[in-house]
């Protein structure tokens, strides 16, 4: 037994130093300090040695057995330096060499564009009004003398959220206009920008969900003059001094007389293009005189006072200032078309 024992010594202690990871190590360790290792198997005959021969081959078997566990635990400790070490290499970093550039995001081109208007309008003593857009039918058409038979209410124009038709996804911002004059004092001036929703076929200028922004004025002695003004004035600060607009008369529920107006098509220069659909001009708000019925839906004596009205397309807007020529790339989320603004 005794040469047994200097044998696993030998072949163990021999082993381990040659040893090169932390498996190898850990199977030498089960091999022969394990359960079923040879020098576990070696000590479970010890009970075959006479009386005299035991404690001495015990104090071998126990020298072996802290000559093994002491070898473990120091190449364990040199292959830990030395996985460490090739890490630090691995890992090693050049302070000299210049750092990645850092991509910072900017705001989305219709967003620029929103907040240019803000600020126009808030310069021209504008509030700002912000409201649900899931709107009750009372609001978005008939406070604002819409009638149960006007084509926008028809469902195939609008999104409703009801079998009754109560309750739909705005089709516009005027709500705002209502709930402004039934609860702020006189005189008004209110925008109120945000998303709305109608059920328009997708093309280069049209969306099923668009941004508009919507504008009141109501006081005494306002007059289709200073509808104009107003207009021509923030149009001109977003798409500049030389901007040709042309106001056409048309019908709203809401306005009379009412007007649509056109900027001269940024990308053709009035020769017709596809963006333009050949006329020269892109449509890019409507407007008028704030209808009697309406302030007398809202509690405004008509009589006293006067208003108008008007709603911008924000994405128009931004297809004009930064000559896009189709809106489904606003709403695209290209990075490459981003990135360009």
């Amino acid at each position: 037994m005794k040469e047994t024992l200097e044998q696993i010594r030998r072949e163990a202690l021999a082993a381990l130093s040659e040893t090169k990871t932390a498996a190898d190590l850990e199977a030498l360790r089960v091999r022969y300090l394990g359960k079923k290792g040879e020098l576990t198997a070696l000590l479970k005959q010890m009970g075959r040695l006479s009386a005299e021969e035991r404690p001495v081959m015990g104090q071998l078997a126990n020298e072996v057995r802290e000559a093994l566990t002491e070898a473990l635990a120091r190449q364990q400790t040199v292959l830990e330096a030395a996985a460490l070490h090739a890490r630090l290499e691995a890992e090693t970093l050049d302070v000299t060499i210049p750092g990645k550039p850092v991509e910072v995001g900017h705001k989305h081109p219709m967003y620029t564009v929103l907040d240019e208007i803000k600020d126009i309008f808030i310069g021209m003593g504008f509030d700002i009004l912000d409201g649900p857009e899931i709107e009750q039918a009372e609001y978005n058409f008939t406070k604002l003398n819409a009638p149960e038979d006007h084509p926008s209410r028809d469902w195939t124009d609008t999104f409703y959220l009801t079998e009754d038709s109560s309750v739909l996804l705005r089709s516009q911002t005027s709500p705002m206009q209502i709930r402004a004059m039934e609860t702020r004092e006189l005189p008004i001036r209110i925008i109120s920008p945000g998303r709305v929703y109608r059920k328009d076929e997708v093309d280069a200028t049209h969306s099923p969900m668009f941004h508009q922004i919507e504008g009141l004025v109501v006081d005494k002695g306002i007059t289709m003059a200073d509808l104009k003004g107003t207009l021509n004035t923030v149009i001109r600060q977003i798409y500049g001094p030389d901007t040709q607009t042309r106001f056409r008369p048309h019908h709203f529920p809401f306005t009379e007389p009412s007007c649509e107006v056109d900027i001269q098509c940024h990308k053709c220069g009035g020769k017709g293009c596809p963006t333009c659909k050949g006329e020269g001009w892109i449509e890019v708000l409507g407007a008028g005189m704030v209808h009697p019925k309406v302030l007398r839906n809202c509690n405004v004596d008509p009589d006293v006072y006067s208003g108008f009205a008007f709603g911008f397309g924000l994405e128009r807007l931004a297809l004009g200032q930064f000559k896009i020529s189709d809106m489904r790339l606003i709403f695209e989320n290209d990075v490459r078309f981003l990135s360009q603004f």
